[in-house]
């Protein structure tokens, strides 16, 4: 697991590196003038089911710069026991999971992955995850826009309206730039 972070003042969430399922550094600046909706994931949970949503949302917004990154976490009720392996494998056979995902990392407490700890600290403690698929929105900026509790299905009109409006901005801003 992870546990450094950039100094890079101003940058946001695109300040923060993970790992990826294959291994790979995956930096958030990666996404930078991304919408990305940042989700914690287990596979043995009763929310479980809304990967299918979040699969849905990747295919219907990705070719406007949308991304969902999966963020498995064993820090819930002990819900992703699996390793890196047996969590692609479980993601892509029983959801056909194609967008990114990280390797395993703590959401909470003193061990929480950086981008987890600067996330609450931008949105004060009622933000923070108190289970398996909480959900953060980060504008094409880096600014954490939003974020949604595991009761908020992401196919619920709150999470469409929220990305929707981001992209909106987005493509307006494009749009009058040129």
């Amino acid at each position: 697991m992870l546990l450094a972070v950039s100094t890079n003042e101003g940058a946001g969430a695109h300040a923060f590196v993970f790992n990826s399922l294959n291994g790979q550094k995956l930096p958030l600046s990666d996404f930078k003038g991304h919408v990305v909706l940042i989700v914690n994931t287990a596979s043995r949970c009763g929310f479980t089911r809304q990967y299918k949503g979040l699969v849905s949302l990747w295919r219907a917004y990705r070719d406007r710069e949308f991304v969902v990154l999966g963020i498995p976490s064993n820090d819930f009720g002990g819900q992703e026991p699996g390793t890196t392996t047996e969590i692609k494998e479980f993601c892509e056979f029983n959801f056909e999971v194609d967008f990114p995902m990280t390797e395993k990392n703590h959401v909470i407490g003193n061990q929480a992955h950086p981008f987890f700890k600067w996330a609450a600290s931008e949105l004060g403690v009622i933000a923070k995850p108190r289970w398996n698929f909480h959900k953060y929105l980060i504008g094409p900026d880096g600014r954490l826009v939003d974020w949604f509790s595991s009761l908020t299905s992401p196919s619920s009109k709150r999470v469409i309206k929220a990305i929707e409006a981001q992209i909106m901005l987005k493509e307006k801003l494009i749009y009058s730039q040129k």
